[in-house]
């Protein structure tokens, strides 16, 4: 199932059972969007990423950071990393977020792209430090690019194109059933910051 020629709509379900994905499309003007890059290019704690993949330290090309409300640690791919205190910007995206999703969120993972060489490979936000079927909210910023979902089961994918600017909501039985993935791509040559929003359990 392809959606790239689809019309987004900010009700419907991307996915066709086991989970639920909605996209909002652009929430933010282009001159908006293009502020809150450079925002959010100048003003975070870009660090390089880090994984411990067949006992071997990884540090990835791509850069992360990690806000929330609290000094919460988040482990994934077997490196713990600690909350920042949030920046004024990010607390206006979270709620920008939360008036959209209609959900709450108090913590916030970062990822910069320098460009289309960097992705993701396929993965599921099923941490143990994360709320069980809680919603991720995810806001890009920069580069256009496409973004897949894949069954665990049945293999089926779903992809779609994330926008400057736009909001994707993934929540209920997503994170359990599905994957999902930033495949590479060699026509995009500039940068891609993607913000998810999410709730974090004491």
């Amino acid at each position: 199932m392809d959606l790239f020629s689809q019309e987004p709509c900010e009700f419907q379900n991307l996915l066709p059972f086991d989970g639920t994905a909605l996209y909002f499309g652009r929430v933010l003007a282009k001159t908006e969007a293009d502020q809150w890059m450079n925002i959010l290019q100048n003003s975070i704690e870009w660090k390089n990423d880090e994984a411990i993949i067949y006992g071997k330290k990884i540090i990835t090309k791509r850069k992360v950071a990690w806000y929330g409300e609290e000094p919460f640690a988040y482990t994934y791919s077997k490196t713990t990393k600690m909350a920042l205190p949030w920046t004024d910007g990010l607390l206006t995206l979270k709620q920008l977020a939360e008036e959209k999703t209609g959900a709450l969120y108090n913590s916030c993972l970062l990822n910069l792209y320098h460009d289309g060489s960097e992705g993701m490979a396929w993965h599921s936000d099923a941490e143990k430090d994360l709320q069980l079927n809680g919603a991720i909210a995810s806001m890009s910023f920069g580069a256009a690019r496409k973004f897949a979902f894949r069954h665990k089961i049945s293999k089926q994918t779903v992809s779609l194109v994330l926008e400057h600017g736009s909001l994707l909501l993934m929540k209920g039985t997503t994170q359990t059933h599905w994957l999902h993935r930033l495949p590479p791509s060699t026509v995009v040559h500039t940068p891609r910051i993607n913000l998810t929003f999410r709730m974090i359990v004491k």
